[in-house]
């Protein structure tokens, strides 16, 4: 089925689709594009920093090799950093990301010091799926790295939370897990890892949050995970496919919302992969990030197979998406 390269070219299209809709209202975009159902992906499909940074995290962990903290905070700080001075960079990135690869390119400084503490923007978890693509993974090391990757940018413990999540869902999807028992799993691993603050990823980023009780670092990141999932459960409950799901799980510029309302999109179309990222890519959210995340989710479960052979080919960077995608398959 080719499951990763699907990840990745759903993640790529998701984010193409998405790239016009951001910033807008369902009205702005009703009035260029009646039915939902009929979006279109652009012409030519340019991807957004969305994918740029995914393609940055995946170069990162192709170089790292083996994971652990010590092999993967070079190459990933390198890949941010030479993003963040490409003159590709002109999609309209985040803040967080450009304020702390600025400070990730001085080589002196501790990445503690380059995470910005208190942003939680969806920034971090757009980018982790590849993380969930790498075979034979261990928890901790599916866990750690998300959650670090994210630090390097987004050190708020929601960030890290939902960037565990993002990437522990890929992985699910990956191995085979129906769709409809992913709110369920997501809950008890957030639940289960509530208090647990993994230093050997983390180091001391806690410290530079003022925390004194590290285990207690996270513990709000998983709560308002948590908070998002109840949410979530209660749209899956009254499905509503017409409404703009932005409504029943959140916006997604925050990194909890992306999370829900991406997965929300994709659960909705379990089994129809280009429905479910029109869905998410026609909201009044991020919109580009929501059908990014329901791309991701969506290839990751059906395959390679399951996007319009015309869209693959015209895709921004889809040579480099189909290497990634073999490689990990």
């Amino acid at each position: 089925m080719k499951r990763a390269t699907g990840a990745l070219l759903g993640l790529a299209i998701g984010d193409a689709m998405g790239y016009p809709t951001e910033f807008e209202e369902i009205g702005q975009i009703a009035r260029r594009h009646p039915d939902w159902r009929q979006l279109p992906l652009p012409v030519p499909a340019l991807i957004t920093d969305d994918t740029q940074m995914t393609l940055a995290l995946a170069r990162a962990v192709r170089r790292a090799g083996e994971l652990t903290p010590q092999s993967l905070v070079p190459p990933l700080r390198d890949e941010f950093v030479v993003w963040a001075r490409s003159p590709e960079n002109n999609r309209a990135p985040g803040r967080t990301c450009l304020t702390a690869c600025a400070l990730l390119g001085r080589p002196e400084r501790p990445w503690q010091e380059a995470s910005q503490l208190g942003s939680k923007g969806c920034g971090a978890n757009m980018r982790v799926a590849p993380l969930g693509l790498v075979p034979g993974l261990t928890e901790r090391q599916l866990s750690g790295a998300a959650q670090l990757q994210s630090a390097l940018t987004h050190g708020h413990p929601t960030a890290l939370a939902a960037s565990d999540l993002t990437a522990r869902t890929v992985r699910l999807l990956l191995d085979g897990v129906a769709p409809a028992e992913l709110p369920a799993l997501l809950r008890a691993h957030a639940q289960a890892q509530r208090t647990h603050y993994d230093a050997y990823w983390l180091d001391d980023l806690a410290a530079h949050a003022g925390i004194s009780e590290p285990e207690l670092y996270l513990a709000r990141g998983w709560d308002e995970c948590l908070g998002v999932l109840d949410r979530l459960d209660a749209a899956l409950a009254a499905p509503d496919r017409e409404a703009d799901p932005c409504l029943a799980t959140g916006a997604g510029w925050i990194a909890e919302e992306a999370l829900a309302t991406g997965l929300l999109c994709f659960l909705l179309f379990p089994d129809d992969p280009v429905t479910a990222v029109r869905r998410a890519a026609y909201s009044s959210g991020d919109s580009d990030s929501l059908a990014c995340l329901a791309g991701a989710f969506a290839g990751a479960h059906a395959g390679a197979d399951a996007w319009p052979a015309d869209w693959v080919h015209r895709i921004e960077h889809r040579d480099e998406l189909l290497a990634l995608g073999a490689f990990w398959d």
